[in-house]
């Protein structure tokens, strides 16, 4: 069967974006551009059915015509490949409550790319269980209702038969949450160490050439390595928070329940960064879980030796570090940190609940 003959058959999926931030943007204007090669590929057609953003919705036409630069079967708007964003959000409508969309759309898919804040965790958690529960699959990459409703969640899925998956959440373009949630599945993992977080791995290097803390941020955010805010990168936040996830798919914790202890990237770490490097040792900020003390998540400041998979990192690069005393450490590393990077985390997941099971090696 040709590859044009796989594309015409390829099943419809119907992708309800919500959030249409940098991330957003990214994992549209890849569905726009790479459409038809997935379909081709993996035997389903991602449509962008319906674009969400706070108090607004956009809704792409279902006829072909080109409005926001992308005909309804997600192929790009011109042989060139060239994608146009959506129409300015003033030219968007009211968004309809979730249920109404999905109703309208016929969604099969709930992407969320909302901010993982405090002020969206129970809109976002809302969304999700609603989806769930009506057999919509979720993938996201937004954390905060995660922590705060991951049982919730997972009952709700049970109940509609719907699937999450998290990989943006877990390390952009890192394919860990893979790995915990199946790739190490029955090889007996019993703990997990991890530098998750690129941002406190690249200011940790800078600190032990010699920089000071504010100018090791601002070379982070210069090359758009760091937030505008890294307070959650440097204290350990953010990566006791990926951490939490990956041990609540591996060892079935309930991720709202886990505790954390957490060590901060501070002043005092650029004069231990310094002492590291100077007996050929690196400062790593390093996430850890064990199966044998369950719900507790730390991040401490750790000395990696040569020889180390998390010694080896370099700038943002990120890595997790599955130990099986019986089939031997598996790790993980690399990935790309940006919102391409977390979209293109997301596209596979999409892929993951939408494409139709293969037999064989599909």
């Amino acid at each position: 069967m040709s590859d044009e003959t796989v594309a015409q058959k390829a099943a419809q999926a119907a992708v309800v974006l919500s959030g249409y931030g940098p991330v957003g943007q990214a994992y549209a204007e890849h569905l726009a551009q790479h459409g038809e090669a997935l379909a081709r590929r993996y035997g389903v057609r991602l449509r962008l059915a319906a674009v969400r953003a706070r108090s607004a919705e956009y809704l792409p036409p279902t006829d072909g015509t080109p409005t926001d630069g992308t005909p309804a079967d997600g192929t790009p708007a011109d042989s060139t490949g060239t994608w146009a964003p959506l129409p300015p959000r003033s030219a968007w409508g009211p968004a309809l409550p979730l249920a109404g969309t999905l109703d309208r759309t016929g969604a099969g898919v709930l992407v969320q790319c909302v901010p993982s804040s405090p002020e969206v965790r129970d809109q976002a958690a809302a969304e999700a269980l609603l989806a769930l529960r009506r057999g919509v699959h979720v993938v996201t990459a937004t954390k905060s209702h995660l922590l705060s409703h991951w049982r919730e969640l997972g009952l709700a899925a049970a109940a509609g038969g719907s699937l999450i998956r998290i990989s943006g959440a877990t390390g952009a373009a890192l394919p860990a949450a893979d790995l915990a949630r199946a790739g190490v599945r029955g090889l007996g993992c019993r703990s997990i160490r991890a530098c998750p977080n690129g941002t406190a791995t690249f200011v940790l290097d800078r600190l032990a050439a010699g920089d000071s803390l504010p100018d090791a941020v601002a070379e982070a955010r210069r090359r758009g390595i760091a937030e505008a805010d890294p307070s959650a990168d440097l204290s350990g936040s953010d990566a006791a928070t990926k951490a939490r996830l990956l041990a609540a798919l591996l060892w079935g914790w309930d991720a709202s329940a886990v505790r954390t202890e957490t060590e901060a990237v501070d002043e005092g770490a650029a004069r231990a960064a310094r002492a590291a490097a100077a007996s050929g040792h690196r400062l790593r900020a390093v996430a850890s879980a064990t199966a044998d003390e369950p719900l507790l998540v730390r991040v401490r400041l750790e000395r990696t030796a040569p020889g180390d998979p998390l010694h080896a990192l370099t700038g943002p690069e990120k890595a997790v570090v599955y130990g099986c005393p019986d089939a031997g450490d598996i790790t993980v590393s690399g990935g790309r940190s940006s919102p391409l990077g977390a979209a293109l985390a997301m596209v596979k997941d999409t892929l993951d609940v939408a494409a139709p099971r293969r037999l064989g090696f599909g």
